[in-house]
């Protein structure tokens, strides 16, 4: 296979605002620690190829010099390697196919995944699920859709919660990730318009983009907490603006939206239901379909579940339920109003475990079959046991919340307390459900902080990895509040001395310049 092959302009955009984040280091160690960020947080996959030396310079406006010995600090840290025929490619330091020491193990905390340990709920249900399996050996194992007393209890879930569901509306998939990827392919073409929320899930992002999709986006802020006098949005009421949101789907016309409108990552926000009506509103207007990602929409500290289901209060018409002879077809033989159907994307992974690779579509059963038909191409169905499994773990939904409620209270408010006295003059908003914090920094230097956090033993993404081009959210950086207490009290107090490194680099306070500290 071609390695990918990086144009100038390209990387211009994924650099982002990177001269003097380093405050007056040489420039090509500002642009050889910007590339190295990009390669360690995945926004440039392994093995893709560099622009050559001239080309990046002439695009940056910078001499070859400058661009050749940014490479040369890349190749001798091991970030990047020279292969014939193939100029300079992205790498990572070590040899190859050796696994890497736990990161525990190296002395570092990892705040790049936002990600709970298992239940306690899943390891019962795994042997009850090994106790079941024989009955199903006589079949083949391959099942495109799902079991089918599967597909009925995750049907029954989103019946119970308003939005009335048949099995046939149901496929069962490898994690949402894999529904995401799964959609895009039956949906979209290559060229056809995807919106996204800013900042988003980055590996939906990804699936829309490999899929051939032109993003669009529109904002999503923190409920809490914000800085409008140094330029960071104020607090709308729910966290979107549903004026904004129509406007993008009038100018754009996107085939689809990719939405997580309970608990959002990293915003932790949730949409209210006068914006969720506005927001289906605009999308049957528009045509376009509404893929919503309820992944984390359990994670609530208080307890209690996701509530209705988004989308409960159509009714049939407005949900899509149409025959295509009734309407005009697009050119991906759907009705207008089909394609402006809700599709519900769900999974086992952050309320029980990670490691259970099951999450499921919920869709009209048009969409349904066209992911089956799409499936093949990508993997020939969910493993058997792991589907048992969860079909157990589904009559445990409401232990589990109040299980990872729990886990999750301590971390948060152990996170507000170190914050206080930690991370002078940032804005770490009080954490009420999801998997984080999305904090403001006192100044723009998200991704100087993600690479002197490193040297500090913490792992943490950069603000722009959660947004679509190279310079949105430096002012932000995501901290999870899934890890352990004593993670945090180590991880925070290194972030604190990482960004007082940062700060004494660009000549201000920790606090930001001429601003006084603000804790939440």
């Amino acid at each position: 296979m071609n390695p990918l092959r990086l144009s100038p302009a390209s990387l211009h955009r994924a650099l982002g605002a990177w001269r003097d984040t380093l405050g007056g280091e040489p420039l090509h160690r500002e642009l050889a620690e910007r590339l190295r960020l990009l390669i360690l947080d995945g926004r440039l996959p392994l093995g893709a190829r560099l622009p050559s030396e001239r080309a990046l310079a002439e695009e940056l406006g910078l001499s070859r010099t400058t661009v050749a010995s940014a490479y040369d600090a890349l190749r001798g840290s091991g970030h990047a390697a020279s292969r014939q025929g193939s100029g300079t490619v992205a790498t990572l330091p070590g040899p190859a196919l050796v696994p890497s020491k736990p990161l525990a193990e190296a002395g570092l905390v990892d705040l790049s995944r936002a990600s709970l340990p298992a239940s306690r709920l899943v390891p019962p249900a795994l042997r009850t699920a090994a106790e079941e399996l024989p009955t199903f050996l006589s079949g083949t194992g391959y099942d495109l859709r799902g079991l089918p007393h599967l597909r009925a209890k995750i049907a029954s879930h989103y019946t119970e919660r308003g939005l009335p569901t048949r099995p046939e509306q149901v496929m069962v998939t490898l994690g949402a990730q894999h529904a995401i990827h799964l959609l895009a392919a039956a949906l979209l073409r290559p060229g056809d318009r995807a919106l996204v929320e800013a900042p988003t899930y980055p590996h939906a992002a990804e699936a829309l983009r490999l899929a051939g999709a032109r993003l669009v986006t529109t904002p999503v802020v923190s409920t809490g907490p914000s800085l409008p006098d140094d330029g960071v949005p104020g607090p709308t009421a729910d966290g979107w603006d549903a004026e904004q949101f129509a406007a993008t789907l009038r100018r754009a016309t996107p085939t689809l939206a990719y939405l997580m409108p309970v608990r959002h990552n990293p915003t932790g926000s949730s949409m209210s239901r006068a914006t969720r009506a506005a927001v289906l509103a605009a999308a049957r207007d528009s045509g376009t379909i509404l893929v919503i990602d309820e992944t984390t929409a359990s994670l609530d500290l208080s307890g209690v579940g996701p509530g209705p289901a988004f989308g409960d209060d159509l009714d049939a018409t407005a949900a899509g339920v149409v025959r295509a002879s009734e309407t005009p077809t697009n050119p991906r033989g759907l009705g207008r109003r089909a394609a402006a159907s809700v599709v519900h994307l769900g999974s086992l992974g952050k309320l029980f475990w990670g490691g259970l690779r099951v999450g499921w579509i919920r869709a009209e059963p048009e969409i349904v079959e066209r992911c089956i038909a799409a499936r093949p191409a990508h993997d020939l169905g969910t493993p058997v046991v792991e589907q048992l499994a969860a079909a157990h773990l589904l009559d445990a939904w409401d232990e589990a919340i109040a299980e990872r409620a729990e886990q999750l209270r301590a971390s948060a408010f152990a996170l507000a307390r170190l914050a206080a006295e930690h991370l002078p003059g940032w804005v770490v908003p009080p954490v009420e459900g999801g998997l984080a914090a999305w904090a403001v920094l006192p100044h723009a230097a998200s991704s100087a902080l993600a690479i002197a956090a490193r040297e500090h033993g913490v792992l943490i993404p950069a603000g722009p990895w959660f947004g679509v081009d190279g310079g949105a959210f430096e002012r932000f950086v995501r901290i999870p509040v899934t890890v352990g207490l004593e993670e945090l009290e180590r991880a925070i107090p290194a972030l604190g001395a990482a960004w007082a490194e940062v700060s004494s680099h660009l000549g201000v306070g920790p606090a930001g310049p001429g601003r006084a500290v603000e804790l939440v």
